[in-house]
């Protein structure tokens, strides 16, 4: 690959997500710390994504504007250095070529409006023109989206609660962290409900509903409490061994609401297998949660 460009152009490569710091697009005027790994995505030209119709996903629904898909956990979301060809976006070009010019960055992201977390499985909305793409960006930033995720904690936690803690990176770069006096990082808002919907000895199964966007916001949050989700390595290491088999982060993205252009739409992702069965050996009644995807 030919690295030489001009100022310019390293600036859109940077604003497009092709260039990434510890894991993360960042704004060009982002400042680097000692340690920061950087990862540089940026494909030769006429090069692009590459179509993979081998990656397994669920279709939700689909129509002429919308693609409503059930991501199973352990799918990363769109292509990076270290995986360019097994992702969701790649089985999502096989299917649906003409997302390939949809999008804020298209050569790496192509429709995607959110993302989710690779260990965490359900609902995700992709957008099929551009039009609906900077629509649903939209709406998600001005919190006009209901979701509900489904998220399995140690411990039992109050009946309901709301957590309002401003979330900002750590100095490494490596974890998101409840903002403090003293945080050097940007700071951003952050706000998620919860309700406990049924419970055993040792864990309990929660609704959740953020009522913003951010890297990691549910798990920081519950963790924060004391209540972290199970099988999460990142923010519950100390007693992730702990976790009655679990084989992945036990979070589950369960339904997305939203109107747009006079039309009522509501996805919903029926609990996957391995949910269902952590739950049954936890000793969890899953209140209606069982159906199974």
């Amino acid at each position: 690959m030919n690295m030489e460009m001009t100022r310019g152009e390293i600036i859109r490569h940077i604003k497009s997500g092709n260039v990434l710091v510890n894991g993360e697009p960042v704004k060009p005027s982002h400042l680097l710390r000692e340690g920061d790994e950087i990862a540089i995505n940026i494909p030769e030209k006429g090069m692009g994504l590459v179509p993979n119709e081998k990656v397994e996903f669920g279709i939700i629904s689909q129509d002429e504007n919308i693609i409503a898909v059930n991501k199973p956990a352990g799918l990363q979301v769109h292509p990076s250095a270290r995986n360019e060809t097994d992702t969701l976006v790649n089985g999502l070009l096989s299917k649906f070529p003409e997302i390939g010019q949809v999008g804020d960055a298209p050569e790496i992201r192509p429709g995607i409006v959110h993302r989710l977390d690779r260990g965490t499985s359900g609902v995700l909305a992709v957008a099929r023109n551009q039009k609906t793409f900077l629509s649903l960006k939209k709406k998600f930033k001005d919190r006009e989206m209901k979701k509900i995720y489904w998220a399995v904690v140690y411990g039992v936690p109050e009946k309901t609660g709301i957590i309002d803690a401003p979330l900002a990176r750590a100095a490494n770069y490596k974890k998101q962290i409840i903002a403090g006096e003293k945080t050097r990082t940007t700071v951003r808002a952050a706000v998620t409900e919860y309700a406990t919907l049924a419970a055993s000895e040792k864990y309990a199964l929660l609704e959740v509903s953020p009522k913003t966007g951010r890297t990691h916001q549910i798990r920081v949050h519950l963790a924060s409490i004391g209540h972290p989700i199970v099988g999460d390595e990142k923010y519950a290491r100390k007693i992730f061994s702990d976790s009655r088999g679990a084989k992945r982060l036990m979070l589950h993205a369960g339904s997305l609401e939203f109107e747009m252009d006079g039309q009522k739409y509501r996805f919903e992702a029926p609990v996957p297998a391995d949910f269902e069965e952590f739950l049954k050996n936890s000793g969890i009644s899953p209140r209606g949660l069982t159906k199974r995807g």
